[in-house]
């Protein structure tokens, strides 16, 4: 039998990444396409050590997240790390007035110590439903640069291509995310009219349509068209569960809500109030690989399907382990912005437009834990801050 490991030590880094083609504006935090342009932005990290010399590693999650660390990540010294379940009640206590932030990615930095330390991926741990994932393609907002995503056309000539590649689905994110009612709806139906019937079309409008009225107009333009779902229509912020209750009555189109809530009871109420028909979860918000199978377990049990945000190893992992899930969200991708492998990965693991196989599908990683193996050296040279919790 193994020896009962202890955490002895707590890294969290703040490290330097950059970016590409992309601008980020600084009012509204949206990135968009804009060639030659160059954006620098924060990552976190963090790792959890132990007396045997196993450490549980994570990259993800931003400064918000890690700033409620200091209230409760000094009890995990000398805990035993398996006991992930008992960490998660506490943390989940601890941080009840502060959003339980920080949690998720402590959980999820536990589970890849765990699967390292069974020598056994995650998925492996949750127990495997499948190992190949079909993905959707998620796009970047719109922009106004030349072959990017500066039209109606723009983006149904983008959803033709990505068809095209292998992909079943096609997301919208908001052309231009202050323009018009009016010009969401072209959009719908310009994506609509060309690849319709051909693969699942989504719409997220992020919550930018300013009334309840501009959302139905949006949403009516989904049924015309027979979209698979639309997200997140109006100025509420995506957390009225009566708001989104009637936007069910009136709209035949399901609903995917629950970005914008953290947590299992949140997620739960949300369903039991009837205010949406896929389920959303995020590992980075909703308690990391706990919370979210939790979370997956829940809307199992109301027959309802999970669907998880953006990309990652821990999404893969989670995806191949539930079954009440349809698609990976290949996020965000754009016809003029091919990411290389990402810096922060010695073994090459990568998402992006062309990561996927010619059926629109990735695989899950097969090695321990998360089974990718991260770039301290990279992460270290690009450091701008380490705090060590001992």
């Amino acid at each position: 039998m193994k020896d009962r490991p202890k955490i002895t030590k707590v890294e969290v880094h703040q490290f330097e990444v950059r970016r590409k083609d992309l601008i980020t504006n600084p009012v509204n935090n949206i990135t968009t396409y804009q060639p030659g342009a160059v954006t620098t932005g924060k990552a976190h990290a963090i790792r959890i050590f132990t007396d045997i010399g196993i450490t549980g590693d994570y990259v993800g999650g931003s400064a918000t997240e890690y700033s409620a660390l200091p209230l409760f990540v000094g009890s995990l010294i000398g805990r035993n790390p398996l006991d992930r379940e008992e960490i998660f009640n506490n943390a989940k206590l601890v941080l009840r007035q502060h959003a339980r932030m920080g949690m998720s990615q402590v959980d999820i930095a536990l589970w890849d110590l765990a699967g390292k330390f069974y020598e056994a991926p995650i998925h492996e741990l949750l127990g495997t439903y499948r190992t190949t994932m079909p993905c959707y393609a998620s796009t970047h907002f719109g922009d106004n640069q030349p072959g990017g995503l500066n039209s109606p056309e723009a983006y149904a000539d983008f959803a033709e291509q990505c068809l095209e590649m292998g992909y079943p689905g096609f997301k919208i994110h908001p052309p231009w995310v202050y323009d018009s009612t009016e010009e969401h709806v072209a959009l719908i139906h310009a994506v609509g009219k060309r690849v319709g019937g051909k693969m699942d079309l989504m719409v997220d409008p992020c919550c930018t349509l300013n009334t309840f009225g501009d959302a139905l107009k949006v949403g009516r333009a989904c049924d015309e068209e027979g979209f698979f779902w639309w997200e997140d229509p109006f100025r509420d912020g995506g957390i009225s569960a009566f708001a989104h209750r009637k936007l069910r009555q009136l709209v035949k189109t399901p609903l995917l809500q629950l970005e914008h809530l953290r947590g299992l009871e949140s997620h739960v109420d949300f369903i039991v109030a009837d205010g949406t028909d896929f389920v959303r979860g995020d590992p980075d918000y909703d308690g990391g690989v706990t919370g979210i199978m939790k979370l997956a377990h829940a809307a199992e049990g109301f027959g309802l399907d999970v669907e998880l945000h953006v990309v990652g190893p821990v999404r893969r992992h989670l995806m191949a382990a539930i079954r009440n899930m349809n698609y990976y969200e290949m996020m965000l991708v754009h016809p003029k912005v091919i990411p290389s492998a990402s810096p922060i990965y010695k073994d090459g693991y990568r998402d992006g437009l062309d990561a996927i196989d010619e059926n629109g599908c990735i695989e899950v990683p097969q090695g321990p834990g998360l089974g990718v193996e991260y770039d301290w050296d990279y992460i270290t040279k690009h450091s701008t801050g380490l705090i060590v919790y001992d």
